[in-house]
């Protein structure tokens, strides 16, 4: 994943550094209902935009997976609580089963042989 990571940054660098080297004439830049102009360089207009528009469209996706976060929160919390649930019920198995093995063991033995063997 890490040499993918720089791929990508090695070759932005070769695209964005002549892009910006051959791309140094001014450009103004006026915004309607203001009163100033800003004169800057083209690459760093279309730099800014492209950066404006990656993080315009970050927050977009952030916020329509809201509802898939709120429901993974929820399935999460619904499976650690079934979770400590089946622990439990487990541990009262357990108990209960220990509770008739000790009651099998300990039961008092019947003396008294059954007639039938007893009449031959």
């Amino acid at each position: 994943m890490r040499a993918v990571f720089w791929l990508v940054t090695a070759v932005a660098a070769g695209v964005l550094v002549p892009f910006a080297i051959t791309n140094r004439a001014p450009a103004s830049l006026g915004l309607w209902p203001f009163p100033f102009v800003l004169d800057t360089p083209v690459y760093l207009l279309v730099l800014l935009t492209l950066l404006a528009g990656c993080i315009i469209g970050g927050a977009g996706a952030w916020l329509a997976g809201h509802r898939v976060r709120r429901d993974l929160r929820r399935q999460r919390r619904r499976v650690t609580a079934l979770e400590r649930e089946l622990a439990a019920t487990q541990a009262q198995l357990a108990d209960r089963s220990q509770a008739a093995e000790l009651r099998l063991t300990t039961a008092p033995v019947n003396a008294r042989a059954p007639a039938a063997l007893t009449q031959s």
